[in-house]
């Protein structure tokens, strides 16, 4: 165990994550935050044609085509590592760079965070940040215990394909009930059809960050099914379906 801890300790300097900022227009005044995902532990840097990062790439069209001419940016996290790295927990501190470089670049600009897997837990632990105003994490990897009190006052979207074999949909549900007294609206989304990676339904998971995002940062408003999963008031109401979607949620 000495040894694997000395494998992973690493000096600050030695790598930089990096930030690609998509903005469409001379002024940006809200932003998207992506995170992408990867491993429990690894100290391999992350490539620029690695396929989380491109995964979470393609959300961008969806986002940006819809809030033509409104302001809003979207920024494309690479971590400098590929792991998580406990105790580390490399990819929060990356996240806490990119929000702190983003307000360099903008000023104080209302930020909307969509993260999968390990890059879902990482955006729904820096959720406390001032600028954020929401967060949807995708197939979220969160483990028992993990915290939730960064989350009082966000608009949160836990959404999980029911075939997802890599991180758990139960432990998702089972974070929305911890955070379900704490956020100011959660609700947990269930993808039918969906795995891990989400492939099987891109332009589904597309539209569904999409929507949320600029909903959440005003661009456009929410969409019915959306604001009824978020404002249901009772995670008791069980699964209700719409659309093909399955959905339980809560709002304190």
């Amino acid at each position: 165990m000495e040894e694997e801890e000395k494998a992973l300790r690493y000096d600050a300097a030695e790598l930089r994550p990096g930030l690609r900022i998509m903005a469409p227009g001379a002024r940006t005044t809200s932003v998207v935050l992506l995170i992408h995902g990867g491993r429990a532990r690894s100290r391999e840097p992350v490539a620029r044609g690695s396929l989380p990062l491109a995964r979470m790439r393609m959300f961008a069209p969806a986002i940006l085509g819809a809030a033509r001419g409104q302001g809003t940016s979207v920024a494309l996290l690479r971590d400098r590592y590929r792991g998580w790295n406990e105790p580390h927990a490399d990819p929060v501190e990356d996240a806490g760079w990119a929000l702190e470089e983003i307000e360099r670049r903008f000023g104080a600009v209302p930020v909307v965070l969509v993260g999968h897997s390990m890059g879902g837990r990482a955006a729904l632990r820096v959720a406390g940040h001032p600028a954020v105003r929401g967060v949807a994490a995708l197939a979220p990897w969160v483990p028992d215990r993990e915290p939730v009190a960064q989350l009082a006052g966000r608009t949160v979207l836990v959404a999980h394909g029911d075939r997802d074999a890599m991180t758990s949909p139960a432990d998702s549900l089972a974070y929305v009930r911890r955070a379900a007294n704490v956020a100011d609206r959660i609700c947990f989304w269930q993808v039918r059809g969906a795995r891990h990676a989400m492939l099987e339904r891109p332009g589904y998971w597309h539209g569904l960050v999409r929507d949320f995002a600029l909903g959440v940062l005003g661009i456009r408003p929410m969409t019915q099914d959306l604001a009824d999963a978020l404002d249901a008031g009772a995670l008791d109401l069980g699964a209700r379906v719409a659309n093909g979607r399955r959905h339980v949620s809560r709002r304190r």
